[in-house]
């Protein structure tokens, strides 16, 4: 019987400890937001995140989606052959990257190589007491620190899924054309028949939500890094890289469930 009640009261304690957590995040969030309307945002500190997001992660999108393209390509030309349709190859590429594929993808890529290094950047940060010392000096560390990053991760997403989605589809292309055989009018002619703008603006508005929480939730688990005492020194800080790597991905694939049954 006590082992019964230790059992519950460990699960109460998880579960108060997880809302604490989802407040506390939410409440960061939302002093991000604020801070965009209580002063100048630095304009430098804007562009120095967006060539770090979207700058330096050009070259491993474009190579995701060359690859990621030609084997949806190979898959679907498998299926379809088999069902004299493979002059639908270019829409199903097409559809499947630009409303599923692309923004997925691309948020995990990014996840991989920003967000593990703006979670690391900000706990270390938190430290070495560095938000204590913008304190002391009167300087919004909501605003001079997360927002230029926030704001940078939401410009540069979009842009991102939308360069991985032409790319995948060329992809598409020279399997479907260069290997295949099929025609190169009936694959474009495809694509331009099939995609709509309501599958477009599917896929940003996707990529734009993955786009808060692939920031959102590095820069809190770097921020509140000192609130777990387990969690200091540079073991503490990676642990807590690790946590939100995962903890990104979990809830960008959830919210990709959600808007695509919104979208439906």
């Amino acid at each position: 019987m006590k082992t019964l009640f230790n059992a519950i009261g460990n699960l109460g304690a998880a579960t108060r400890k997880n809302i604490d957590s989802v407040g506390l995040a939410t409440l960061f969030l939302l002093r991000i937001v604020c801070s965009f309307f209580t002063g100048l945002v630095s304009f430098k500190q804007v562009l120095k995140q967006i060539y770090f997001i979207g700058n330096r992660s050009l070259i491993v999108i474009i190579v995701a989606a060359l690859f990621t393209g030609m084997v949806v390509a190979l898959q679907f030309y498998d299926t379809l052959v088999r069902f004299g349709s493979v002059d639908l190859l270019g829409s199903a590429v097409a559809l499947s990257l630009i409303k599923e594929l692309g923004p997925v993808m691309t948020a995990l890529m990014v996840i991989a190589r920003v967000g593990s290094a703006t979670c690391s950047e900000i706990g270390i940060m938190r430290n070495e007491q560095q938000f204590d010392a913008l304190d002391c000096m009167a300087i919004n560390s909501y605003r001079y620190v997360m927002l230029p990053r926030l704001l940078a991760a939401l410009i540069c997403v979009p842009i991102l899924t939308a360069v991985f989605d032409l790319v995948g589809i060329g992809g598409g292309y020279i399997v479907g054309v260069h290997i295949q055989g099929e025609s190169p009018g009936a694959y474009i002619q495809g694509v331009m028949d099939t995609i709509s703008f309501k599958d477009v603006l599917v896929g940003q508005i996707k990529s734009l939500v993955f786009g808060l929480f692939i920031m959102w939730i590095p820069l809190y688990y770097g921020f509140y890094l000192h609130l777990n005492q387990k969690n200091m020194g540079a073991e503490g800080v990676s642990n807590g890289t690790t946590q939100a790597v995962v903890m990104s991905a979990i809830i960008m694939l959830f919210s990709d469930y959600i808007v695509s049954s919104l979208a439906l």
